[in-house]
């Protein structure tokens, strides 16, 4: 990264660019030997009283003392992604709003607030694409408010690291102590290299309806699923799910949900059993609902999965997927959000 102007290292931002992506280079704490300087790539989220913060695309906020700075300058956005469809990251997270729908929802500005009795964090979380139509600490007291009458925590889907994503407002929610919990990624692909796979689909049976059997291997229905489970698992507007039925009875081997919503197919919901993971079974779920959902039109995939599973990228990286962008889920602490 070129930081020079006449072969000298020049610090080319100020705080009057909060909220652009910047590179900045600096000192290291510990200064050993060939590794003096580190560099950090991401949004500006704040300068004050001599220390900057840089929000990652992955979200992690970085701290620099302005005295350690020794270049910096604004760069352009996260480039387009090489493969895969293009899109922004606005875009993706309201496609996959409408194909995990919770069961209530309100407006707040350009904001919504939604809940499904605690049904996963998705589904019970502020989306917040837009401006609320208030400050921001009256609004953030409006979502508290909301989701304590309906006894629920108070959480906010923050999306980082591409274009048009939210890394001022997770500094401002960091800043007003609330915590982020659960960290995920937002994957894409082309759709037709997955129809296009080599997998047995035999023995995969498609249903729009969610049957009971396919709920019993579904691995956050611990016990009779709650009505809000099957609601939100049921919603959105062309909705599929795969089904794998054991050797022998029982739960079904493997599962898997699709959702089709114009161009974009999203996948959720893919589980196999324990005893028959590693045999191809997650593939055939995923090469037959893709199939499907290209028989509907679509020609883009994506789907979301947490940070920290490792077996579910790996995977998903061999279909074809990449990152498009990272989206976390921040709970409201028990500090008055002001």
């Amino acid at each position: 990264m070129d930081f020079t102007t006449g072969g000298r290292l020049e610090v080319r931002i100020t705080p009057d660019d909060v909220g652009k992506r910047v590179s900045v280079r600096l000192l290291t704490e510990d200064r050993e030997p060939g590794a003096t300087f580190t560099d950090v790539v991401g949004v500006l989220t704040s300068w004050t009283e001599g220390t900057l913060s840089i929000t990652r695309r992955t979200g992690e906020p970085v701290r620099i003392a302005e005295s350690s700075l020794v270049a910096g300058k604004v760069v352009p956005a996260a480039p387009a992604r090489r493969r895969g469809p293009a899109t922004s990251a606005p875009e993706l997270d309201r496609v996959a709003a409408r194909a995990w729908p919770p069961v209530t929802s309100e407006p707040l500005g350009e904001w919504t607030l939604r809940a499904s009795g605690g049904f996963t964090r998705r589904a019970n979380s502020v989306l917040p694409l837009g401006d609320p139509g208030m400050g921001l600490d009256a609004a953030l007291r409006r979502v508290t408010e909301w989701y304590a009458a309906r006894e629920l925590p108070a959480y906010i889907q923050v999306s980082t690291g591409a274009e048009g994503t939210q890394e001022l407002l997770a500094a401002e929610l960091e800043s007003r102590g609330w915590i982020r919990e659960v960290s995920s990624l937002m994957e894409i692909a082309a759709l037709a290299p997955i129809g296009d796979l080599d997998a047995d689909t035999s023995a995969v049976t498609l249903s729009a309806r969610l049957d009971d059997a396919w709920l019993t291997r579904y691995q956050r229905s611990s016990g009779e699923p709650s009505p809000e489970a099957r609601t939100v698992l049921s919603g959105g507007p062309s909705v599929w799910f795969a089904t794998i039925a054991a050797e022998e009875g029982g739960a079904p081997a493997a599962i898997g949900r699709c959702v089709v919503d114009g161009r974009w197919a999203g996948f959720t919901a893919v589980e196999v059993a324990p005893e028959r993971r590693r045999q191809g079974l997650a593939k055939a779920v995923m090469t037959a609902l893709a199939r499907k959902a290209l028989d509907e039109g679509a020609s883009a995939a994506y789907l979301q999965v947490e940070t920290d599973n490792g077996g579910a990228h790996a995977l998903y990286e061999g279909m074809g997927f990449t990152v498009h962008h990272s989206y976390h889920h921040w709970r409201v602490s028990g500090k008055d959000p002001r």
